[in-house]
């Protein structure tokens, strides 16, 4: 398939963001309640992914509706997604995450401290609030990094943050979770009864970490009498290269399905070595 040097260009660039690293400090992962949509998380990832290892402060990121949307696998061609990232964004700017701290103490923080948007040209200018800071910048300890790649396919709220949660408490293998703190953690109390739970969170955000990150999670439910009490997860990095390939191909036919194959994606690699 011949590609134009433009496409290839931008293409090129494309892969390069969704390579990009998320990286933050476990506190901010395990000790943090919030509720954000899953395109609310996708914005905060993307800027996060954007932050350079030695920035001494949250600077503004800027970037262009269509980048962010070519990185997501949105429609670049819906009239709507402008609309829909600048109230994104206004809904972020409304939001706040509750840390935990070890003494009990709980500390209320913003998202989002600013945020420019031209129609016209289609760019956004954006900063992280301040307070973030300790959590996000030249972390030495006690903090997770992965791929953003890995969270642009998922469909699901609640996958995201599952998988951030997980990925944290990988070098344990396993982690158990009380149901109703991991419910808390997921913003997903409204599902009283543990069968809707499972069916509608836990199953769903299983199914696409397995198929759509670089761990793969399985997990045992725990009773105590008649009542659903705990959960056990198994945590297992994807170190072999035919797995990880597979799943690069999964999450490539999602958000890339009319744009280049994972063959062309190997092929641009190819051609920066």
């Amino acid at each position: 398939m011949n590609i134009k040097k433009e496409d290839r260009e931008l293409q090129q660039r494309i892969t390069q963001l969704r390579d990009y690293k998320v990286v933050k400090s476990n506190d901010l992962i395990q000790r943090s309640r919030f509720q954000l949509s899953l395109q609310e998380q996708k914005i905060i990832l993307f800027m996060i992914s954007k932050i350079k290892p030695n920035d001494e402060e949250l600077l503004f990121q800027d970037f262009s509706v269509m980048e962010f949307c070519k990185v997501c696998g949105m429609d670049i061609d819906s009239g709507k997604n402008y609309n829909n990232v600048k109230t994104a964004i206004q809904r972020l700017a409304n939001k706040s995450v509750w840390l935990k701290e070890e003494n009990g103490t709980e500390t209320l923080i913003r998202w989002i401290n600013k945020a420019w948007i031209n129609k016209k040209s289609g760019l956004i200018k954006i900063r992280l609030d301040a307070d973030l800071s300790p959590y996000l910048l030249q972390l030495q300890e006690r903090f997770t990094q992965y791929e953003l790649l890995y969270t642009l396919a998922m469909k699901s709220q609640y996958s995201i943050r599952l998988y951030e949660l997980l990925k944290s408490y990988e070098w344990q293998h396993k982690k158990i979770f009380d149901i109703n703190e991991l419910k808390q953690m997921l913003s997903a109390e409204k599902y009283t009864r543990f069968p809707d739970f499972k069916r509608k969170v836990l199953d769903i955000a299983l199914r696409e970490l397995n198929d759509l990150s670089d761990i793969n999670v399985f997990c045992e439910i725990i009773k105590e009498g008649r009542r659903f009490a705990k959960i056990e997860f198994s945590i297992v990095s994807k170190e072999e290269v035919d797995e990880r390939l597979q799943t690069w191909a999964r999450i490539d036919e999602i958000i890339s399905p009319a744009q280049t194959s994972l063959f062309d994606k190997i092929e641009i690699a190819e051609t920066t070595v």
